[in-house]
């Protein structure tokens, strides 16, 4: 299976980075807000489900080394500089579906998901 860092040379990469709708800013911030020691979250990817990749969305209390860092107001979200390959341009949403509410993810790179919606693919370009 390719993993996001065999898809690209950094070198080669125009980055767009990931951005946030006002939505989700608000609701990062209002969790860093809500937990003692949360400076806000990571966002990254695994391999998973028959689509191939799965968003990972994790608490941060010390900034990883290992992260672009994205701003918005109070809001952080560090992405795994591995996944930027797959999730460059990634917008982050915050929706209310039914009664949840929960991130969307909107990736211009996504070019398929799986059934359930828990996991997407891409292609090399």
């Amino acid at each position: 299976m390719t993993t996001g860092s065999d898809l690209f040379d950094p070198a080669d990469m125009n980055w767009q980075g990931v951005t946030l709708t006002d939505a989700a800013a608000r609701q990062i911030a209002h969790l860093v807000e809500s937990t003692p020691g949360l400076q806000g979250l990571r966002l990254g990817i695994k391999a998973s489900g028959c689509a191939g990749f799965a968003y990972v969305l994790s608490e941060v209390t010390v900034p990883p080394p290992d992260c672009l860092l994205c701003e918005q107001g109070n809001a952080k979200l560090w992405v795994e500089l591995a996944a930027l390959p797959v999730i460059d341009g990634t917008n982050l949403d915050y929706v209310r579906e039914g009664l949840n509410q929960v991130f969307k993810f909107h990736n211009p790179k996504a070019r398929h998901e799986c059934g359930c919606g828990e996991s997407f693919g891409v292609e090399a370009e």
